[in-house]
């Protein structure tokens, strides 16, 4: 069981004043595409678009080459533009500063960058071919994306602090073609000792440090490849605490300025792919560390889910020391199910499918399904929760909540939809199950069954295959095989009503379902085509 804490632990972080102004904020998000907010005509198409999917929240790019398109001589058309749009459409901003880094090239930094690489340089390979990827190891590189971010932040104080909630500091940061990089001002970071200042995390938080760094650090040794191992992933440390330090020196120049949060994002490590075939040493979970050790002013760290195995990414950066906010993944059919489970099992901070602005109806219908009933569901989101997400491999969880048997399953699991059996792909479906007393429960979500049973009549059970009408198949035995005399307890379904919430948390009732609709008391269900809250009242007998 988790519980949904308020988002109120994460204003707790912010200063006062911020925080009394945020006092009531989560973020029903979408990241918009790339070039979404290159020209004001496009700023003012999209920004009602947004509004009208039920998002609450807007992730906007911010690029370096636009705001500083000479160097010295900033331009804030655009970002003003998406500021007041966003104030507009009552909409908060995420702001993503697309500085020296994006997906690891500095393809956003702005020309007169770009052409000076002897002033600017770039990253190397082993074979020493230079990647349009700046160098973090250069103080030049460093304090031109500084001043450009100060700036930024600047702006942002005056015209945008009632609509900017937080800040992405560069976009998925990380060395491609190679593990770390090669060049001369590396390599002479490379060949100086591990400095002093991570040893000294490292055996601070030793009893606390990711399972992956304890099983290899060695703190007797002094070089990189000595204290960390021999292979790529020495390289990869060295990169990911270099990365850091420098957006940990850009978020205390920030913090001069603003006291919004800053987090950075990560491209996973998927596939089987090492570090250099994936984008080597950003914010990955394995190196949450060195991330630490080097950017303390971080908020958090967030992945950027695109892969399969949702609940897998997400498990890995929903931790005590790191709240899981997912700032991109894949915008689809999926999306809503996804967010009802990242909500209800990881009291995620917010959840933004990417590029949203150029998806269809039938990408984003469940996102905007999904936000609806997370709007209404906020104010009972300090209770216990958890989250369902179903696929035709991975298709029930039960849950012990003191005593009581929750079975959550795939709507198709039940045999009374078609499409359950002749050979279609499932959709997913996922929920949140919200406890608001003993024996009563909220489900909301889409392509859900769920039933309730005693401990001792679980440990009973026995489980059929059902025919059409919900009974068991002919031939089958019906009865279960005796474990002795049934001297315990059942759960049984009082009622489940179809509700809606009020903005006071007050439920408002629709309709009970019964009879056919329960399966005469025997689970709460949703359809794969529905999004419901049902209000479930059990009973014991």
């Amino acid at each position: 069981m988790k519980i949904l804490f308020s988002f109120i632990l994460f204003l707790g972080l912010l200063s006062p004043v911020h925080a009394q102004q945020k006092n009531d904020f989560f973020m029903l998000g979408g990241e918009l595409s790339n070039s979404a907010t290159t020209s004001v005509a496009d700023i003012d198409k999209v920004m009602p678009r947004m509004k009208a999917l039920g998002l609450n929240t807007v992730l906007a790019p911010i690029y370096w080459e636009f705001l500083e398109p000479q160097e010295g001589k900033f331009d804030f058309t655009l970002l003003d533009r998406t500021i007041d749009q966003a104030r507009e459409n009552q909409l908060q901003l995420v702001l993503l500063w697309f500085g020296a880094w994006k997906n690891s090239m500095s393809c956003y930094a702005p020309l007169w960058f770009k052409q000076d690489t002897k002033r600017f340089p770039r990253a190397t390979t082993a074979d020493g071919k230079p990647l349009e990827i700046a160098s973090c190891f250069s103080e030049e590189v460093f304090q031109a994306d500084r001043r450009a971010f100060e700036a930024l932040l600047k702006r942002v104080e005056e015209r945008g602090k009632d609509v900017v909630i937080m800040i992405q500091v560069e976009n998925e940061i990380g060395m491609l073609e190679d593990a770390r990089d090669h060049a001369p001002l590396a390599e002479r970071e490379w060949q100086k000792p591990v400095p002093d200042e991570l040893i000294s995390y490292l055996k601070k938080h030793q009893k606390s440090l990711h399972p992956w760094l304890t099983n290899r650090l060695n703190l007797k040794e002094r070089t990189w490849n000595g204290m960390f191992g021999t292979d790529v992933y020495a390289d990869e440390v060295f990169m990911a605490y270099n990365y850091a330090k420098y957006v940990g020196r850009l978020c205390e120049a920030g913090r001069k300025i603003t006291q919004l949060p800053f987090y950075v994002n990560a491209a996973m490590n998927s596939r089987g792919r090492l570090p250099g075939q994936y984008p080597s040493a950003g914010p990955l979970a394995h190196l949450i560390d060195f991330w630490h050790a080097g950017a303390p002013q971080l908020l958090l760290l967030a992945p950027d889910i695109y892969d399969t195995g949702f609940k897998g990414w997400a498990s890995q950066y929903a931790l005590a020391n790191n709240r899981l906010f997912i700032p991109e993944t894949r915008c689809c059919a999926n999306s809503g199910v996804r967010a009802m489970y990242a909500f209800g099992e990881h009291q995620a901070l917010g959840f933004s499918p990417f590029a949203i602005d150029q998806a269809s109806k039938a990408e984003t219908n469940g996102i905007s399904k999904s936000y609806e009933l997370l709007r209404q569901l906020r104010p009972l989101m300090n209770k216990p929760s958890w989250g369902l997400l179903f696929d035709q491999e991975d298709k029930e969880r039960i849950i012990n909540d003191k005593g009581t048997m929750i079975t959550a399953r795939h709507y198709y699991t039940l045999p009374w939809d078609a499409r359950a059996t002749d050979g279609s792909t499932w959709p997913e479906g996922g929920a949140m199950i919200i406890r608001l007393a003993s024996n009563e429960y909220l489900l909301a979500g889409s392509g859900i069954v769920v039933s309730f049973a005693t401990e001792y009549e679980k440990n009973r059970e026995e489980q059929k295959t059902l025919g059409e009408d919900g009974f068991a198949l002919a031939g089958q035995q019906t009865a279960k095989q005796q474990k002795g005399r049934f001297t315990g307890k059942r759960k049984g379904i009082g009622f489940v009503d179809e509700v809606t919430i009020a903005s006071d948390g007050s439920l408002q009732f629709l309709r009970r379902h019964n009879g056919d609709q329960d399966h005469q008391g025997r689970h709460a269900r949703i359809s794969c085509d529905d999004w419901k809250i049902l209000h479930i009242r059990l009973y014991d007998y």
